[in-house]
């Protein structure tokens, strides 16, 4: 039996983050067992399926594990015996520890309606769910459902209708991209998506899928069905996605005594899980808002790279501890780039808060110039604070620099006073006119009917 120092579970983002963090260390050995071939961008899924890259380009070098002097255990865990601190894995062998990091990320969940293990019913997450779709898609797939319309809904639906086949998409909620922006900030966005050919049903759930073997009918809760058949009633090749709910891979710890809730295992601030020198980093765990201190999903690259720097600096003794969740994320949705980040408005009036928004609207460069493309920014806070809690960005260049910005002040729980007076840069290719920033705006405006 082989032992580590440190043996972590898992090859994605998370798992990656500990073992480079932990690679500056010569002294601490450090195994990674991962099952899959290869650790994959997730996020470029769709756009390998639409044909713009490689299905190749979506796999990451395992020289992130292995330059750093940490040795890749191409192997699936079976069993943790978390006393005489050993793994197993699937090929027989078994390695030891004397600190485990569980990083084994999420999975789709599908949801328990009738018909749901018919043929034909896919999510988009692995490489084989990628390769299916692709193959799919070269062997004629004409209609395809897509059931979820958070920003990997979307980007699927826009790549399958990019190279040509019907798609529908479908969400229980009244709006798309729920967890990145209120409806005030989407309607356009959801406009874009129906002038591109998709149709979308909102406030409406699947309550069935139909077919022999393979699923030919998807049953609404509206009452209508939605049939993989040509205009002539001719049975037409079709295909379900669900891009609904990612639920934590800890199906090996679930019998063991692994402080597990609904949301995943249960850390501290420092990583730690209720047994000792056991770490747990990224989508397999449960954590808080870094707003409300309330449990909230927190699914996303970006938390698990942070959580992984926390529990590597705790295992080599630099005290460190996680914030919380802040869930900054952006999409892009034809010509148009929408992010968010901390509550909505929505979120906050449903976290007890009482809200107050405000908006800017800026162009990306001084609008004298050729070129110039909109940006609106919503803010929401708390009337009784004046504390920030989220922004929206919408314009038709990327958005991301600047909710990444907006995360930061959130980080620092920086009241609108501190956002009116942001020392910004402007340059007439870069930026709106010195006199005006979007962010600035919406905090003043808020401030003005606020006094």
């Amino acid at each position: 039996m082989k032992k580590f120092d440190v043996l972590v579970i898992g090859g994605g983002p998370g798992g990656i983050t500990v073992t480079r963090n932990l690679g500056r260390r010569k002294d601490i050995s450090v195994g990674v067992i991962r099952p899959e071939d290869h650790s994959m961008i997730y996020c470029a899924i769709p756009y390998a399926i639409e044909g713009l890259i490689s299905i190749e380009k979506t796999f990451k070098s395992d020289g992130l594990v292995t330059d750093v002097g940490a040795e890749l255990i191409r192997d699936k865990a079976v069993k943790v015996d978390f006393d005489n601190k050993q793994v197993a894995v699937e090929k027989g062998g078994i390695y030891g520890y004397d600190k485990l990091v569980i990083a084994t990320g999420s999975e789709p969940a599908f949801p328990s309606i009738p018909g749901i293990s018919l043929n034909g019913i896919f999510a988009v997450k692995t490489e084989n769910d990628l390769r299916r779709t692709i193959a799919l898609k070269e062997t004629g797939l004409k209609k395809a459902v897509v059931v979820g319309a958070g920003a990997i809904g979307v980007e699927l639906a826009q790549a399958l209708k990019g190279v040509g086949i019907s798609v529908d998409l479908i969400d229980i909620a009244d709006q798309i991209l729920g967890s990145i922006a209120d409806s005030d900030m989407t309607a356009e966005v959801q406009g874009k998506i129906i002038d591109n050919g998709i149709r979308m049903f909102l406030n409406t759930q699947v309550t069935a899928l139909k077919g022999d073997k393979t699923v030919r009918e998807v049953v609404l809760s509206s009452g209508e069905a939605i049939k993989f058949a040509d205009k002539e009633g001719e049975p037409v090749h079709g295909a379900v996605f669900f891009a609904i709910t990612m639920k934590p891979g800890i199906d090996i710890f679930k019998e063991t005594a692994l402080d597990i809730e609904k949301g995943g295992i249960v850390v501290n601030g420092r990583m730690e899980t209720n047994i000792p020198n056991v770490y747990a980093v990224g989508d397999c765990v449960q954590f808080v808002s870094g707003i409300t201190g309330a449990v909230i999903s927190g699914k996303l690259a970006t938390n698990a790279v942070p959580m992984g720097k926390v529990a590597a600096r705790n295992i080599m003794g630099i005290d460190s501890e996680y914030q919380g969740y802040f869930n900054g994320a952006a999409t892009k949705v034809y010509d148009l780039f929408i992010g968010g980040t901390g509550l909505t408005e929505k979120m906050a009036l449903q976290s007890g808060y009482d809200v107050v928004a405000g908006y800017g609207a800026t162009t990306t460069i001084f609008p004298i110039l050729p070129g110039a493309k909109k940006v609106k920014v919503k803010l929401v806070a708390d009337r009784k604070t004046h504390r920030l809690l989220g922004g929206q960005i919408l314009s038709e260049e990327p958005v991301g620099a600047k909710i990444d910005l907006l995360t930061f002040a959130l980080q620092k729980a920086t009241l609108l006073e501190e956002v009116s007076m942001l020392s910004y840069s402007a340059q007439p290719y870069q930026s709106f006119y010195p006199a005006q920033n979007a962010i600035v705006m919406a905090a003043d405006e808020i401030l003005a009917a606020l006094n």
